[in-house]
């Protein structure tokens, strides 16, 4: 049976905040969320499994499902299990690719390779998904080892917030990188998720 929402966008948690922004800005009612926890992004070879369990279980109640995924680590074994699924998702390595958009994060990287990314989430997130999911506040050398060679943290803010600002701010100290704050909002996800919703209803 069908639910009363025939839209499903399997997200991962740290977007889904812009994921359900979206919804609201697009009055997509027809669109539910559930969201897989950001802590696999430290285990991307159990993404692709985690993806494919949300999948299975929601297909007697969704007429489509789409995912706000990039490949994340995954080396395309993401895809690969999409694929046999017959489902869809935000095009990219991961989410830079999208929050930035994909020209503007490749320019940044061949400008600056040695660069390490923020979003939103990770900068209100960074103690617990970078220092302690690395070991660093455990084992302090660890950071030369992680972070030796990058030379900058680039925060690509989705919103102009200043305490995740200065959350970013203070893990670039932290970490002994320079620091520099690019405004992207939500980037190349608003078309693609409206992309994939006005398909998904002209088929429904």
């Amino acid at each position: 049976m069908a639910s009363d929402a025939p839209v499903l966008v399997i997200t991962c948690a740290a977007i889904a905040r812009e994921v359900n922004e979206i919804k609201k800005q697009g009055q997509w009612s027809q669109m539910e969320l559930q969201a897989i926890t950001a802590d696999l992004h430290s285990r991307p070879e159990k993404i692709p499994a985690a993806v494919a369990a949300k999948i299975d279980a929601a297909r007697d109640r969704y007429e489509h499902i789409f995912v706000a995924y990039g490949d994340c680590g995954t080396s395309g074994e993401l895809d690969r299990v999409l694929e046999e699924k017959g489902v869809k998702r935000l095009p990219g390595a991961h989410c830079y690719d999208f929050l930035a958009g994909r020209e503007t994060y490749a320019r940044m990287q061949e400008a600056e390779p040695g660069t390490f990314y923020l979003t939103d989430f990770l900068a209100q997130h960074f103690q617990r998904l970078v220092i302690e999911v690395l070991g660093i506040d455990r084992h302090p050398e660890l950071k030369d080892m992680y972070f030796g060679n990058y030379t900058r943290l680039v925060y690509l803010a989705q919103t102009d917030n200043d305490e995740l600002t200065e959350l970013a701010r203070a893990a670039a100290a932290e970490l002994g990188l320079r620091f520099e704050r690019v405004f992207t909002g939500m980037g190349e996800m608003v078309p693609e998720l409206d992309a994939a919703m006005r398909e998904a209803l002209w088929h429904s």
